[in-house]
């Protein structure tokens, strides 16, 4: 940088000698000529000053400074040169204005005020002074205080950078303009400098001034250039969990505002480090990223699988699949809310005793180190994070190093197939099902919208669906308790995210799996608007043509009483209505002689809807509607006995 600065500072000292220089040798306005003479070499006299310092200064002001004096030192030696001439008719002809040495003075006066500031503000401690704001700022004084505030971060103690870090938080919340200055005139590098050096409350500054920063793909991107990533690693690694939780937090801001960010995290093992910190007090499990611990559970049989299953549940029936390409979902035992608990409790027991076992008795033949396992203790050492002593924290903070974990993944997961394949290979699932259900208000929110996420993914893609949603999985039937276990309470702010990851993994149930059905449809009567209308995408997912036991869940949803619910809101004009109508065409698809169908008159309803065109518009409805209506003429126009 010094170089570049040196570099820029050269033309504008040779314009000012060359403007000394010419002002010597007028011939008219010759007083003025030397008081502009003066004023230049002042001017010059700082620029080499400025030179000479050339290290210490702050790059952008400088350029900006730089080129506005290079501007009106051109215009100097231009005035200049208009009264060197010697013959009389060119002194004659030759009209300089009174007011332009007046103009040009002031121009001369601002610069010299403007490099002065520069050397000022680039300056540590009490050689800083009083800064005030310089001149070429005068029109935008937001810009000064910026470059002031970033100077501060360049140059001043740590306990000046935390204060001045703070104070940009202020500035990048409140404005968004503001932010995008804060990114122009290079505060990425210092923060980001700042958050690996820095004390605790500067770190906090710093994580939470680059999340705020990040608010537009392209900001997010300039600081992916600047390194924010590694930095970020670096303290969710080995940091203190109070800036670790901000950082997790930051994370999630900037994989939000810029989804291909995600990637540029997963290459460098984020994804490990947040689930490291999600498991932390909340499952007793060995770390599975290492290669050797990943061989190791893939060489595990699933019958061992199946007898940790049967520790909790004896009357586990293995005999019953469907056609999701022989994966389901096979848990039959009833939620309660009063032993569900005791039931997470012992999944987690019985999954994490087993792989101690496992990893126990490969542990002669094995030289991997990373599987260490806290006995008695309620923590975890996972390769390359270190959790010591953060038993000790206090429990807000550990409550905020949770959630903030939970909205990272959550944020990063969306939409993205490789990310959703790490956190499920991880312990995350487990986590999430156990956070969800004892966790904290925000922790239990985050939780739920990354499984959502997850689910949403995975109901896309067939290979992530069977692998992280194993019939046999005890943290697959432990997400599954307790997504129903909130759709069964139905009043909770977690109901919808639950809904909709219900619904997408409606093609890993098994047929005798009708205790998700009856809940849902409940969800159907008289609730708010999103709610019904999510329980009915969700519904329509089970009884779906794709869905090969589409005809099962079908009738599980007339069984429940999801006909009359569905004849209400069809004719309920609201964000309701098409789902509705869409479920009702599936349902009067799949199982058409339904005595249920005709008592709730829904070929009445079909008609109906097919007349009114423009009210139901849907792609799939054109080509639905008019075949659920057909099928159901077919039956019921013999079967009128039914009413």
């Amino acid at each position: 940088m010094a170089d570049i600065v040196k570099q820029i500072l050269v033309k504008p000292i040779q314009l000012a000698d060359l403007v000394s220089t010419a002002a010597e040798d007028t011939q008219t306005c010759k007083q003025d000529c030397l008081e502009l003479k003066a004023k230049t070499e002042r001017l010059a006299a700082l620029l080499r000053q400025a030179a000479r310092a050339s290290a210490e200064l702050y790059e952008r002001p400088t350029h900006r400074i730089i080129d506005d004096t290079v501007q009106v030192l051109e215009k100097a030696y231009a005035l200049v040169c208009k009264c060197k001439g010697n013959g009389l008719v060119k002194r004659v002809f030759t009209i300089i204005p009174a007011a332009a040495f007046k103009k040009m003075f002031a121009l001369l006066e601002n610069s010299i005020g403007d490099v002065s500031w520069l050397l000022r503000v680039s300056a540590s401690g009490e050689d800083r002074g009083d800064l005030g704001l310089p001149p070429i700022a005068q029109n935008e004084p937001i810009l000064g205080l910026i470059w002031e505030q970033i100077a501060t971060l360049f140059t001043g103690s740590l306990e000046e950078k935390a204060d001045t870090a703070a104070y940009l938080v202020s500035l990048a919340r409140d404005n968004d303009r503001y932010g995008k200055l804060i990114i122009d005139e290079g505060g990425v590098a210092p923060l980001l400098k700042l958050l690996k050096e820095g004390k605790i409350e500067g770190q906090e500054s710093a994580a939470l001034a680059i999340g705020l920063l990040g608010r537009d793909p392209e900001s997010v991107d300039h600081m992916i250039h600047a390194g924010v990533c590694s930095a970020f690693v670096k303290v969710l690694k080995d940091g203190p969990m109070k800036v670790q939780a901000v950082v997790a937090w930051a994370v999630a801001e900037l994989a939000a505002n810029q989804p291909k960010c995600q990637d540029h995290f997963a290459q460098i093992n984020t994804i490990r480090l947040l689930v490291s910190h999600l498991a932390f007090e909340t499952v007793q499990e060995h770390s599975k990223y290492t290669v050797a611990a990943q061989q190791r559970m893939e060489a595990m049989s699933i019958h061992s699988v199946v007898i940790a299953n049967k520790v909790v549940n004896a009357h586990e029936d293995h005999g019953d699949h469907h056609h999701d390409h022989g994966h389901s979902i096979g848990s039959h035992i009833p939620v309660h809310p009063s032993s569900s608990q005791s039931r997470m409790y012992a999944l987690v027991s019985s999954t994490t005793k087993m792989h101690h076992q496992n990893s126990s008795s490969s542990s002669s033949s094995s030289s991997s180190s990373s599987l260490t396992s806290l006995n008695g203790k309620q923590g975890l050492s996972l390769s390359g994070v270190s959790l010591k002593g953060r038993e000790y924290e206090d429990p807000a903070t550990k409550a905020s190093m949770k959630a903030m974990a939970a909205k990272a993944l959550w944020k990063l997961a969306k939409g993205n197939v490789v990310i959703c394949r790490s956190i499920t290979e991880s312990k995350a699932l487990l986590c999430f099902a156990v956070l969800l259900e004892r966790g904290p208000d925000e922790v239990q929110k985050n939780s739920a919208m990354a499984l959502m996420e997850i689910a949403l993914v995975a109901e896309q893609d067939a290979e992530l669906r069977r692998s992280a949603f194993k019939p046999t999985s005890p943290a697959t039937k432990a997400v599954v308790d307790q997504l129903l276990r909130v759709v069964e309470q139905a009043d909770s702010n977690l109901l919808v995210p639950c809904i909709v990851a219900m619904g997408c993994l409606a093609r890993t149930f098994q047929a005798r799996e009708t205790r998700v059905i009856g809940p849902l449809v409940m969800l159907l009567d008289d609730r708010e608007e999103n709610v019904m209308r999510e329980a009915a995408i969700a519904l329509t997912k089970f009884a779906c043509t794709e869905n090969y036991l589409h005809v099962d869940h079908s009738k599980a949803i007339i069984a429940a009483g999801g006909a009359k619910h569905l004849v209400q809101l069809v004719y309920f004009e609201s964000t309701v209505q098409t789902p509705s109508l869409v479920l009702l065409c599936y349902i009067a698809l799949n199982v058409p002689d339904s005595e249920a169908l005709a008592q709730a008159e829904v070929l009445t309803v079909l008609e109906r809807a097919s007349k009114q065109g423009p009210r139901v518009q849907d792609p799939i409805l054109d080509e639905l509607l008019p075949e659920a209506k057909g099928r159901l003429e077919l039956y019921q126009s013999r079967g009128s006995r039914f009413h």
